[in-house]
């Protein structure tokens, strides 16, 4: 029985290593990938102990069962001091992994030198053959090696304590999970062999079963920091302007983090505690929660202005999205105090002016218009593949989205569509980057000029993102930069450049790829020949469920006739 107990501790430890790998994301502190590859390498050495026939082999396995002594509690300090935002010195860091390996390869000495063991132990045996190794007589390493491991759990311990009275922005979740899980591994370290004595069961090691027990609340832990990580949260590049605020809440409105532009605006943030409910504070009890009531009865409704300091702060909830998973709430704040003076400048004039000024308005957002779809038409006279395939995409995208506005299609606002039918013309922004010899070459594509063509998807957002930003217009931004990112994208995943699936894909998207492709397929390229309407129908149709959307197939279907009625101008 006993040597099924250690198979079953390092399959059980390999499992926690698979589904490690599963949920792995690059914020996650590098102390819990070194303790989940090292504690199966841990359990290998006490499975080979336990079945060997002599002393030399059960020696290889003493030797790598003392890697997690050696590492995996210095690991898991390292990750109490990352988790309570305690910083160790650079230099520090590296002594204490220097000391560790010089304990280990001491270790590695037994049977050899007497720095570790006096003298070679000896190996005994079960009635039922499992063997366990007996006469350890330890060496003056070994004794530093017990107090060094002391040493790490008193430093981790000292540390959860402080964290846990003296700092409200750290989960107290997380810091009892630490404390479990590094109180188990200390006590299977410790007294583990007072246990097996007292049951009479010298062949047991209790450490694989608490290593295993350890790791496995390690990836409650690393699952948990991530919801904790506002700046994790959203994109790179708010972050990295730090213009606007960010706040994450959990579903029930509880407070998990932000960023410390979200600090600065709005002074009560500092006084959250995470896990708890922000309604005992002004701000979150008159507008964060008001809003987040408004959020979930219609997601469109969530914006809210705030008036703090002669300020004005724009509020905008949005789900908060972790990996594939929404878990709660993301605030995004900014200051939007221009905007309101500017507005409020405006509302003074009387009406003769409000009309002038909309009519500017209008012949600026035209001109926007006119410029971006001149870039996309310059663009487009650089290939000589898709000439006018800007013009017909976009009237394509039209139709299709009147139809689907006839259709009643759910979830369509008039704003949505103002826009998407807006960006469609800019959905192949991003072959400015590419170079004439691949853009303009009269035949198919190579593998390697394939490759560096499908970077003009991404290349198309950023270039937007550059030419939009600071516009206002937020959700023009979106549809514009998700259309050009996404429109090759295909609803099994075979699509790029991200291989999103499903409705992981933008809903623009979505749309965009349809029109996209039916041009192409009744339009002469340079390697193929023009198809007819019934050869492209039966292809669009064929690709619902696998390139398109099959959601879609009704509004397609319905608005198919306009299509191919507007088509029939350019086959003449």
């Amino acid at each position: 029985m006993a040597l099924y107990y250690y198979y079953a501790m390092l399959i059980v430890s390999l499992l926690i290593l698979v589904v490690y790998v599963f949920i792995f994301h690059k914020h996650f502190d590098a102390s819990i990938t070194i303790m989940a590859v090292i504690i199966p390498v841990v359990n290998l050495g006490h499975l080979i102990i336990a079945s060997s026939s002599v002393i030399e082999e059960a020696l290889v396995g003493l030797r790598l069962s003392y890697i997690g002594g050696c590492f995996v509690t210095l690991a898991a300090m390292f990750l109490v001091f990352s988790i309570c935002r305690v910083n160790i010195k650079s230099w520090i860091r590296a002594i204490l992994v220097v000391m560790s390996s010089i304990i280990f390869i001491s270790s590695l000495t037994i049977g050899h030198t007497s720095l570790f063991y006096k003298t070679t132990p000896t190996l005994s045996f079960t009635s039922d053959g499992v063997s366990y190794i007996t006469d350890k007589n330890y060496g003056v390493v070994h004794t530093i090696f017990y107090i060094v491991v002391i040493a790490y759990y008193l430093a981790t311990i000292s540390v959860l304590i402080y964290c846990f009275f003296k700092k409200k922005q750290v989960s107290r979740k997380i810091l009892v999970l630490v404390v479990l899980s590094v109180t188990i591994a200390f006590i299977g370290f410790f007294g583990g062999r007072l246990f097996v004595k007292w049951i009479g069961a010298p062949e047991i090691e209790l450490l694989p079963l608490t290593y295993n027990l350890g790791m496995g609340l390690y990836l409650v832990i690393a699952s948990r920091l991530r919801l904790y990580d506002a700046s994790d949260s959203v994109t790179d590049s708010l972050v990295e302007k730090g213009e606007t605020g960010f706040v994450s809440f959990d579903y029930k409105v509880r407070y998990l983090g932000s960023n410390d532009t979200a600090k600065r605006m709005f002074e009560e943030i500092n006084h959250y505690v995470v896990d708890k409910e922000i309604s005992d504070f002004p701000i979150g009890k008159e507008y964060i929660l008001t809003l987040v009531e408004s959020f979930k009865n219609d997601p469109s409704n969530n914006k809210c202005f705030v008036s703090l300091d002669n300020k004005t702060y724009l509020l905008q909830m949005n789900q908060l999205k972790v990996g594939r998973f929404y878990h709660g709430y993301q605030l995004l704040i900014s200051d939007d105090t221009k905007n309101q003076e500017f507005i409020k400048l405006i509302q003074n004039y009387n009406s003769e002016l409000e009309k002038e000024v909309q009519e500017k308005t209008q012949d600026i957002l035209d001109l926007q218009n006119k410029l971006v779809l001149g870039m996309a038409t310059m663009i487009e006279g650089r290939d000589n593949s898709t000439g006018g395939h800007i013009k017909r995409t976009s009237d394509c995208m039209r139709i299709l989205i009147e139809t689907m506005k006839e259709e009643n299609f759910p979830g369509l606002t008039d704003k949505f569509c103002f826009n998407i039918v807006r960006a469609a013309p800019m959905h192949d922004l991003g072959k400015i980057t590419i170079d004439d010899a691949i853009l303009r070459k009269p035949g198919k594509f190579t593998d390697e000029e394939y490759a560096i063509m499908k970077t003009h998807s991404a290349e198309g957002a950023r270039i937007i993102k550059e030419i939009l930003y600071g516009t206002g217009d937020i959700e023009f931004l979106n549809i514009a930069v998700n259309v050009a990112h996404y429109h090759h994208e295909r609803w099994d995943g075979s699509g790029y450049p991200d291989h999103l699936e499903g409705e992981e894909i933008p809903f623009e998207a979505r749309i965009m790829a349809i029109a996209d492709v039916y041009d192409a397929l009744v339009s002469k390229r340079v390697y193929k020949e023009e198809f007819s309407f019934e050869e492209a129908n039966q292809i669009i149709i064929d690709g619902f469920g696998k390139h398109f959307d099959p959601g879609l197939e009704k509004c397609y279907l319905a608005a198919r006739r306009k299509i191919e009625e507007y088509y029939c101008q350019f086959k003449k």
